[in-house]
């Protein structure tokens, strides 16, 4: 991000922190399965809304902090969420035109192929015993993207982020 608006960088580093406190909220056992990636919906919407500022970089580095959050093997996150980045860099020009239910029907697959990245270098020689619960929170976070697209845009728009 440019060093010529700090407000912008302080409301997305804001906004990211406050992702990853809510991804490592505890849950009761039975809507722990629903949880989306928080962070990563939280990176989607800003590499759609900054796609000059918020990349892959901003993308990686905030997976590695993810990774030492969650206890997970240095870099699943950060590899899964610059891929991620990358491909919301490449279409936002068009994402960015669609209605919000087409976006959240587009933001499934990102969703999806995050979890595929992570379980794949959780567990690269193939998976044991996978459920469909596995893939409940990529649905969740597809069913939330309307209120976190309108929700964050308030924010940007609050804070004249443009």
């Amino acid at each position: 991000m440019p060093a010529n608006n700090p407000i912008a960088t302080l409301v997305v580093a804001f906004s990211l922190i406050l992702a990853m406190a809510m991804r490592i909220v505890a849950l009761p056992h039975g809507l722990s399965i629903y949880n989306p990636d928080w962070v990563l919906l939280f990176l989607i919407y800003w590499n759609l809304a900054l796609p000059d500022r918020v990349g892959v970089g901003t993308a990686w580095f905030t997976g590695l902090i993810t990774d030492v959050l969650t206890g997970r093997l240095l870099g699943q996150h950060a590899l899964a969420y610059a891929v991620v980045a990358y491909c919301c860099l490449h279409l936002h020009r068009q994402l960015r035109l669609y209605p919000l239910y087409q976006q959240a029907v587009a933001t499934l697959p990102l969703l999806l192929a995050s979890q595929l990245l992570v379980l794949w270098s959780q567990n690269h020689k193939g998976a044991n015993s996978l459920s469909l619960a596995y893939w409940l929170p990529s649905l969740t976070g597809a069913a939330l993207w309307p209120a976190i697209f309108v929700a964050l845009r308030h924010v940007r728009r609050s804070f004249h982020i443009f």
